[in-house]
């Protein structure tokens, strides 16, 4: 205890870091509070909230701004996807394939197009938002006028979030982006508790711990599997020069089981609302439709697992992919005079990396999939819809891979502190031995 005490206090020593957090904490509570505030027009009480099915799902992430028809209402999810449809563009078209080499500017230009594209997706979201979760009753104005004035706002709310996480990435701890989609589940958690224990009863109360172990196990084995590497082994040429040797120490490169971390899931959940939301704008009228909303809208049925498995893995190639280079790291190592035991440099090195990488994602995207649909079988199995959704699945990915790289960049602020610290140190002891000397 007192050891966490101290860390606490080390951290808010560090004025960048203390500043950071501030931020961080000032720009969730703006995202929390427009979470709350309502689209003009509409009155609150004659809501229906959408605390089941895929929509359900969804106002889980954003803390509970889609069920109460906030200006937040989409959150940061038609970022998201605008995000992923650039990735896969860059994939697609040498365009931007070109872009994406070109650095910063080549960055810059990216991102220009991904806001112009989020609003094109949260525009069209938004219509079929406002069909399907907002009842004619609870609109007190005119509908034309709330149609049009609900589209501009929601999308203004969406480019607000986008902001926010941007600001937090560069100001505040963490990437901005998953922190606010996990304040967002973070804000339904202990409500979910509660509600589990209250389902159970006296009565149930072996089972509830029960429970409560069981999800501190899956937990534990989440933050494993998201920590486990695999590390290939790096021999450094030795250099002789004079008399001294250098080099010849072996390093290894850590190849994490799971590369892609939460992306994949956040990639793939944020397409997972598009066929319900959508569909459910012709599904009156059409059978097919229709279907597709039902389907799609009930994260328990196999049509929505199956989808959201194979989404998973092919997210979790994909990213693993353009975030790991093997021809890059082979060149660097080239360059430094390094190399694998056993192994050619150059293209065989860059073989032999890849040929790792490739047979470890494929576990890392099944744990990530079933870590994913734990919840429909804890469902099956009699555990409370709410609490299910911290069972395992997204919520919980997202939450553990947030915390730990947020924690990750925290523990670099203190290392580095601490570098400071030491060199700061040694340079006076130099100092004073040259003005006693």
């Amino acid at each position: 205890m007192n050891k966490f005490i101290t860390t606490i206090k080390n951290i808010f020593s560090i004025e960048d870091l203390r500043v950071r957090i501030l931020n961080t904490v000032g720009f969730l509570l703006i995202f929390r509070i427009g979470a709350y505030v309502v689209l003009p027009g509409v009155d609150p009480n004659l809501l229906t909230k959408n605390t089941g099915g895929i929509f359900g799902l969804l106002d889980t992430f954003l803390g509970g701004a889609f069920s109460n028809a906030s200006i937040f209402g989409f959150g940061i999810m038609p970022y998201i996807s605008a995000s992923i449809v650039l990735q896969l563009l860059t994939v697609a078209f040498p365009y931007f394939h070109k872009l994406q080499k070109e650095g910063e500017s080549g960055r810059t230009k990216i991102n220009q197009y991904t806001r112009f594209l989020t609003i094109v997706i949260t525009a069209f979201q938004s219509v079929g938002y406002i069909a399907a979760t907002i009842e004619s009753e609870a609109i007190m104005i005119d509908h034309v006028t709330f149609n049009i004035s609900s589209v501009i706002i929601l999308t203004s709310g969406t480019m607000l979030c986008m902001w926010l996480g941007e600001r937090i990435t560069e100001k505040g701890i963490g990437n901005g982006i998953s922190m606010l989609i996990m304040v967002g589940i973070v804000s339904r958690f202990p409500g979910a508790i509660i509600s589990e224990a209250i389902l159970r009863d006296v009565n149930g109360l072996l089972i509830f711990i029960f429970e409560l172990v069981a999800l501190f196990v899956v937990v534990m084995g989440v933050v494993m599997i998201t920590t486990a590497t695999r590390r290939i082994p790096v021999q450094y040429a030795r250099q002789v020069v004079g008399n001294k040797v250098y080099g010849g120490q072996r390093q290894y490169i850590p190849l994490k089981l799971n590369s892609a971390g939460v992306m994949p899931i956040i990639f793939a959940q944020s397409l997972m609302f598009l066929p319900a939301m959508v569909s459910s704008i012709w599904a009156e009228k059409n059978e097919v439709a229709g279907y597709i909303k039902q389907a799609f809208g009930d994260p328990n049925s196999w049509q929505y697992n199956l989808t959201f498995v194979i989404l998973i893995i092919v997210f979790t190639y994909f990213y693993t992919a353009i975030s790991i280079n093997p021809v890059q790291i082979a060149e660097d190592m080239k360059k430094n005079n390094s190399f694998v035991p056993g192994v050619k440099p150059g293209q065989p090195t860059s073989d032999y990396i890849d040929d790792v990488l490739t047979k470890i994602t494929l576990p890392g995207a099944l744990f990530l999939c079933a870590i994913a649909i734990l919840p429909t079988f804890a469902n099956l199995a009699g555990v409370g819809t709410d609490f299910a959704q911290f069972y395992g699945g997204t919520s919980l990915l997202i939450m553990i891979g947030v915390i730990l790289d947020t924690l990750q960049q925290i523990e670099s602020y203190l290392l580095m502190k601490h570098y400071e610290g030491m060199m700061y140190s040694a340079s006076l002891k130099s100092k004073a031995a040259s003005v006693y000397a």
